[in-house]
């Protein structure tokens, strides 16, 4: 099929949820611009950091339909979510429901339990999902730390090609360059190939990367695009300082817990997405008051996301 592919940063958004745990819905228009204020391209939604291995199948397609009606009337914007990667049958039904309200395209990732034997009957799984909707781009979600399953996405597009019309890309989230960039070449570049680490952006660039999906294109979208302006410009020294604030700004996730502190650099900025759910560990008021004069040390305020008036007057 005949697809265009992707451009520029797409924010991995964040699920937005009330104190109590349950879906934030009417966030989600208030997120839809500020990320369109920020120049980002496009929503990668119930992934890892949208926290979908936590939601329902019905807390997926609420979520989903959130977005697409943020999104509809947008060209400019693309919206995909993660199907998930454990429950074919569930995949294939958030598939037709991804169709059916107006998304732009569908993402899969490895089943981790059980996992797949090999490259081959990974690739039967993203057939049988993609088939339900061969109109659709469908790509392949690759992020190895978590499912465990770490073929060579080489491999991937070989069994695939000719077995998936509909195949379009792969987001890749690992730090494989030399299988990065074989893909990227893989006949002429048929395939899209999105980069998924956002600490690694500037070596991606140099090696033909064009779109990136990351969860720090939420709050920090300008140091980005400052960096790929900078790459672009042949300011090689100027890319390698925004590159290490974008490494030090990821390693108070590591300080602080993890994925949810995304959450909390989110308030900071003024768009307050909640906790995660358990199991994952978010910061206490004690962590986050330390946290805040960490990310003030960094300068975090120079380059982080800016709320839309009409949002920061809620």
């Amino acid at each position: 099929m005949v697809h265009t592919k992707l451009q520029g940063l797409i924010s991995a958004p964040f699920t937005p949820m009330h104190p109590d745990g349950s879906l934030n819905l009417a966030l989600i228009p208030h997120y839809y611009d500020l990320l369109k204020s920020n120049g980002v391209t496009g929503a990668f939604i119930c992934g890892s950091t949208g926290e979908g291995v936590s939601l329902t199948k019905e807390e997926k397609k609420a979520v989903a339909e959130a977005w697409a009606a943020c999104t509809k009337n947008d060209p400019a914007f693309s919206a995909m979510p993660l199907l998930g990667g454990t429950c074919i049958a569930d995949a294939k039904e958030l598939a037709l429901h991804a169709q059916a309200i107006g998304l732009d395209a569908v993402s899969f990732t490895a089943p981790s339990y059980f996992k797949p034997a090999n490259v081959d009957v990974l690739a039967a799984c993203c057939k049988e999902i993609a088939a339900v909707v061969p109109d659709m781009p469908f790509y392949y979600y690759h992020i190895p730390v978590l499912t465990g399953v770490g073929f060579a996405m080489y491999d991937l597009l070989k069994a695939v090609d000719g077995l998936i019309p509909n195949f379009a890309g792969i987001k890749y989230t690992h730090e494989d360059f030399m299988d990065f960039l074989s893909c990227l070449q893989y006949k002429n570049g048929q395939y899209d190939m999105v980069w998924g680490r956002d600490e690694n952006m500037l070596p991606a660039l140099a090696i033909g990367t064009k779109a990136s999906i990351g969860s720090t294109y939420n709050y920090a979208a300008p140091l980005y695009h400052a960096l790929i302006d900078a790459f672009n410009n042949g300011d090689l020294p100027q890319a390698q300082i925004l590159q290490q604030q974008s490494i030090d700004m990821i390693r108070l996730l590591g300080k602080y817990g993890g994925i949810a502190t995304g959450k909390a650099y989110m308030k900071l900025i003024g768009l307050d997405c909640g906790s995660f759910r358990l199991p994952v560990k978010n910061m206490d008021a004690a962590a986050f008051e330390q946290f805040k004069k960490d990310v003030a040390l960094l300068g975090f305020e120079q380059y982080s996301s800016k709320i839309p008036t009409a949002t920061n007057a809620l």
